[in-house]
């Protein structure tokens, strides 16, 4: 329904796919001719006098369960249709569809026929995209009820405090109750997506609900069912998302939701998104000020399991002399667990040259990070061939593994259900309910009870802690996708590595644990922690947004004072991260990336996406190359496995590889590194680390002691060494003999 003056309404009509060409063409919309919307003035129904009562309602439609996903469209399509919600209508959330018959017999208000079925992405409550000045309600209980808070999926606070509760909710339980948008542009409004209140104690939701349009804010037109206003159905639960598509899309500045009635032991609460297509407007310089484009040519859509693998195809067939791909393991439904590796010298591992990785997709329907991941090994093919400088040398001097999809049986889950009804947590979880994240041994507790028995001699190392025999026992509760990685991660020397996650904008640096009892948030600090601040904010300040001080909460943690870091106990204790499990089993140093706000963002959020993370991406992985590096080697010149190399001041150790080669993190600075192995005297060296891209060299040569070098040369001839007490045990018996 067009609401825009019939001179609008005709240039609608004559360019149907106009609002399309805007959405998805590079040529920015004020280069080309646009028409002018004509001032909003909606007029009343015929024969309606002042002060007549309305209709009553009809009853509310009852919601249709999501239809199966559609393909999503070519890539050459995209200039001519735009993708609907979420995949995008594949939903796994409550789908209503209103009739658009029904909405056909109001003849009061001009119509323009445009298809339903070409649907709009949200218009960015959930992504922040929409800002909280954008937001109004007639009431609100409080200040963290307020309408800023009432965005799909957003997350209360642990005591729901005055803050950051999870919704809006109205000062009153009344007919007259109302949250509105004001889009700032004139939109073609589809949809409405609801949910109820975030709370773990409180049942607040929505039942149904009217929808109205305005251009100025005080002029509203209700959304026709015939010849009375229509009723929405809102949600039965508080978690859910629920789907309404409007009969027809209706162009406005302004949306309102009426709240007709709601749970009957409950209050006015809802969070929501809307569905909408901006028009353009090249008069107006702050939308064109704030657009966001992207001149990489990478595929930016949602891949299921099927449409990644062969994307990694199409990736290995364009470079194949520096990628590889290979599978770690199987989940829990079969699925491969897929890995690319992208080095000069695919397959093998080069002495000195450091190997990094990526993880994505622990939590299932944390998509950004996977589309993330699939992004950049494109982009690093592409830029390989292109003879940029600055990935040619990456690549050649780094090993690089990205594993785009840890958890692909729940992500398949969170796709069927699309990127606005999923949900917060559909798929998080593996097939057989284990959150990964999570899921690995708490070598922290090992650690930290050794050190606190000062009178007892030490059994566990600051590194290598062995794994407890209980968490290798089949009977454990330990995901397969779990123990993949446990063995990748032996298997390949790691230094550095980062898992992408998603609902945050932060990075999260270990210790994940608090070490005291009781406490569920507590300042944890490594021995690393000053290279562990500089790895996370070397992300965060080369993201667009993560240390942008006037950006907003994604929920109810503000990291501004961090700098958009965070160490992980300090935020929330986790026993067994990933995080901690690397740095104390492992010589990797791994983060947590939370990537962005909404955890699964609508296709055409993803071009912006990966702006605001491409560089942030490539930084992260060239610190890599910080520190000092080197190689142990005996006097033959062999390289030394296992040998411990320790900086003074630093309780935390590392190994040499298989060949005798090391990575050791550090910020610059003048150190104290030793060198020892089983068998070999230490050697120590003075280290300067410098404040240039490039690790320093340090190598070591060890001598083996007087013991070993004995040892050797006696098994050389094939003899043991001599024993004096056995020796005279043997001549007394051959005496005895003798004299017998």
């Amino acid at each position: 329904m067009v609401l825009a003056g019939v001179g609008a309404q005709g240039a609608a009509l004559q360019a149907p796919d106009y609002y399309v060409q805007e959405t998805w063409s590079r040529e920015p919309y004020y280069a080309r001719r646009q028409p002018e919307p004509e001032p909003f003035s909606p007029p009343l129904p015929a024969g309606t006098p002042d002060g007549e009562r309305e209709p009553r309602p009809p009853e509310p439609r009852p919601p249709k369960k999501a239809t199966k996903p559609k393909k999503a469209p070519k890539r050459d399509k995209l200039a001519q249709e735009t993708p609907p919600p979420g995949k995008n209508s594949n939903r796994k959330g409550v789908r209503t569809k209103s009739s658009e018959k029904a909405a056909n017999d109001d003849h009061s208000v001009p119509v323009a026929r445009v298809d339903v079925r070409e649907g709009c992405p949200p218009l960015g409550l959930e992504t922040l995209k929409i800002t909280d000045f954008q937001l109004h309600a007639s009431t609100s209980k409080r200040y963290g009820l307020g309408a800023h808070r009432g965005r799909l999926n957003i997350q209360a606070g642990i005591n729901e405090n005055d803050f950051y509760d999870g919704a809006w909710c109205a000062g009153r339980n009344d007919l007259h109750q109302w949250i509105e948008v004001d889009a700032r542009r004139l939109t073609k409004f589809t949809g409405v997506i609801t949910q109820g209140r975030n709370s773990l104690w409180l049942s607040d939701w929505v039942t149904s609900y009217k929808v109205m349009v305005s251009n100025d804010s005080h002029t509203w037109v209700t959304v026709k069912n015939g010849s009375g206003d229509m009723i929405f159905e809102g949600n039965s639960e508080k978690e859910i998302p629920v789907l309404n598509e409007l009969p027809v899309p209706m162009v406005a500045r302004y949306i309102r939701i009426n709240p007709r009635s709601w749970f009957d032991n409950g209050s006015i609460c809802m969070r929501m998104e809307i569905l909408g297509c901006p028009l353009p407007d090249p008069n107006n310089y702050y939308h064109r000020r704030n657009e966001m484009t992207t001149t990489d040519d990478l595929d930016f859509k949602h891949h299921n399991y099927k449409e990644m693998r062969q994307l990694m195809k199409v990736v290995n067939e364009m470079c194949p002399n520096i990628t590889r791909i290979y599978n770690i393991g199987k989940s829990h439904q079969g699925l491969k667990l897929y890995a690319v590796e992208i080095s000069d010298h695919p397959g093998e591992h080069e002495v000195g040259e450091p190997e990094f990785h990526y993880i994505a997709g622990a939590h299932g329907n944390e998509v950004l990070g996977r589309e993330l991941s699939l992004l950049l090994m494109q982009f690093l093919c592409q830029e390989y061939l292109a003879h940029n400088a600055r990935i040619v040398r990456l690549v050649e001097e780094t090993r690089i593994h990205i594993l785009p999809s840890l958890n692909p049986d729940g992500y398949e889950k969170a796709y069927e259900g699309g990127s606005e009804l999923g949900g917060w947590s559909l798929g998080r979880w593996t097939h057989d309910g284990i959150d990964i994240n999570n899921n690995f041994p708490d070598l922290n507790t090992l650690l930290w009870e050794a050190e606190d028995r000062k009178n007892i001699a030490r059994k566990v190392p600051n590194h290598y802690i062995a794994i407890p025999e209980w968490f290798l026992s089949e009977n454990a509760t330990v995901a397969v996708e779990t123990r993949a990685v446990i063995a990748w991660m032996e298997k390949i020397p790691f230094v550095l590595g980062g898992n992408l996650q998603g609902g945050e904008l932060v990075v999260a640096y270990p210790y994940d644990m608090v070490r005291s009892l009781w406490k569920t948030q507590e300042p944890s600090p490594t021995p690393d922690d000053h290279v562990f601040r500089w790895l996370a904010y070397s992300y965060a300040s080369t993201h667009r947004l993560m240390t942008d001080a006037r950006r907003r909460v994604c929920h109810t943690e503000d990291f501004q004072k961090e700098d958009g870091t965070v160490n992980g106990a300090s935020w929330h204790t986790v026993a067994g991260s990933l995080n901690d499990f690397s740095y104390l089993h492992t010589n990797c140093f791994e983060l947590s990336i939370y990537v962005g706000c909404d955890k699964y963002p609508h296709e055409s959020e993803l071009p912006e996406e990966w702006e605001n993370n491409r560089e942030s991406l490539i930084v992260f992985m060239e610190q890599v190359h910080r520190g000092i590096k080197g190689v142990v080697r005996d006097f033959h010149g062999k390289g030394i496995p296992n040998a411990i190399i320790s900086v003074e001041g630093v309780n935390h150790d590392i190994r040499t590889a298989s060949d005798g080669d090391y990575w050791r993190l550090l910020n610059p600075g003048e150190y104290v590194v030793t060198a020892k192995a089983e068998g070999f005297t230490s050697s120590t060296e003075n280290c300067m680390v410098g404040y240039d891209m490039g690790a320093t060299r340090c190598d070591f040569t060890l001598s083996k002691t007087n013991l070993a070098r004995i040892r050797e040369i006696m098994e050389k001839f094939g003899k043991q060494p001599i024993s004096l007490p056995a020796r005279r045990l043997k001549l007394r018996g051959r005496q005895r003999r003798q004299r017998g």
